[in-house]
C-alpha cells in the first residue's frame, strides 16, 4: 500500500519534495509515495489527523500549536528538509547596512498567507529593540500584491520568498536587505505524521526518509540549471534563469538541510519566537514534537 503524502501548498522553497518525485528518489529507496494536493496547510493537517493521508510536509510550528492545545496529540516531525527561514526583506532602494531598527521609520508589507514568516521576523525585530507592534506595516495583502506595491513605490520594503525576491532583484526593482536564513537554523519544514503511523509503517517510513535524504543530496549538489529543468513542470510560470538564480541564492544561504535529522537548535529558535509572540501558551519539548530515529537510520 502506498504512502499518501499531502502537499502543504505549492511553494518554491519546497522544491526538494518535488525533486524526490522527479528524480525517482522514493522509488529508488523502495517505497511508493503518492502526492496528494492540498488547498491549504490547515486542510493538510486536518486530512492527516483524519487518516485521509499518511504524511504531510509542513512547519513544526503547526505541530507545536497542536500539542499546545491538545497535550495528548500524536503529531510528530520525523524528517528535516527546509532547515532555515526562506523569506527575504526586499527594499525598493539599496540598503547595504540594513539594521532591523531601520524599520521603525519605514512602511513595510509582510506575509499574510502563512503565520511563520511574520512570527520569526517579529522576533528578530523585537531582539533588535524595536516593538514590532508599532511598525507602519501592511499585514493583510498577498506577496503578489506586495510586489506590485513595491514596484509602484507604495511601500519601502516587503517580506517575500522566492521567486518573488529573485524577480525583483533581476529587474532592479528590489534589493535584498535581509535574508532570514542568516538568522541561523530555524526548523521550517519537515515531514509530519502520527506516531501510530510512524510505528505501524516504520519500514516504509524509513524508506521514505532514505528517499528524501537522496533527494536532498542530489538537490544540494546538482547544477541549478539542471534542477530548474527537472522541476520545470512543477513551476511552469518561473523562467529558467530566475529558477536557477533562486536555487543558487537559497543554497548559498544553506536553506535546505544537508541530512534529514531535525536539529534541536532550529526547533528551539522557532519555539522561542513562538513563545515571545504569544503563539504558544507553554513550553513544548523537542521530544514531544520530533522523532529523529528514522532520520538517523536513513543516514547510516
Amino acid at each position: 500500500m502506498p504512502i499518501v503524502l499531502s502537499e502543504n501548498f505549492r511553494a518554491f522553497f519546497y522544491s526538494p519534495f518535488y525533486a524526490a518525485y522527479a528524480t525517482g528518489a522514493f522509488t529508488d529507496a523502495g517505497v511508493e509515495v503518492v502526492l496528494k494536493p492540498s488547498p491549504s496547510p490547515e486542510a493538510a493537517a486536518k486530512a492527516l489527523r483524519a487518516g485521509e493521508v499518511d504524511v504531510m510536509w509542513g512547519g513544526p510550528l503547526r505541530v507545536m500549536i497542536v500539542h499546545d492545545r491538545e497535550p495528548t496529540a500524536d503529531l510528530v516531525c520525523f524528517c528535516d528538509v527546509v532547515a532555515r527561514d526562506p523569506f527575504f526583506m526586499v527594499g525598493a532602494e539599496p540598503r547595504p547596512d540594513f539594521r532591523f531598527t531601520d524599520l521603525a521609520s519605514l512602511k513595510i508589507a509582510t506575509v499574510s498567507e502563512v503565520p511563520t514568516p511574520w512570527i520569526c521576523l517579529a522576533d528578530d525585530i523585537r531582539r533588535a529593540g524595536v516593538n514590532p507592534g508599532k511598525l507602519d506595516r501592511i499585514a493583510d495583502r498577498t506577496m503578489a500584491e506586495n510586489e506590485v506595491a513595491l514596484r509602484a513605490g507604495k511601500v519601502d520594503a516587503i517580506q517575500v520568498f522566492q521567486p518573488y525576491a529573485e524577480r525583483l532583484i533581476a529587474s532592479g526593482a528590489g534589493h535584498v536587505w535581509n535574508a532570514a536564513a542568516t538568522r541561523g537554523l530555524t526548523a521550517y519544514t519537515t515531514l509530519v505524521t502520527r506516531r501510530e503511523t510512524l510505528v505501524r509503517r516504520s519500514d516504509e517510513m524509513l524508506a521514505m526518509t532514505r528517499g528524501m535524504h537522496r533527494a536532498l543530496q542530489w538537490f544540494n549538489g546538482a547544477p541549478a540549471s539542471e534542477i530548474a529543468r527537472v522541476l520545470e513542470d512543477f513551476f511552469p510560470d518561473v523562467e529558467p534563469e530566475i529558477f536557477a538564480a533562486a536555487i543558487d541564492r537559497y543554497r548559498a544561504l544553506g536553506l535546505w538541510a544537508a541530512d534529514p535529522v531535525v536539529r534541536r537548535e532550529g526547533y528551539e529558535r522557532l519555539h522561542a519566537a513562538m513563545r515571545a509572540f504569544g503563539t504558544l501558551s507553554r513550553d513544548i519539548a523537542f521530544d514531544t514534537c520530533v522523532d529523529t530515529r528514522l532520520a538517523e537510520q536513513a543516514m547510516a
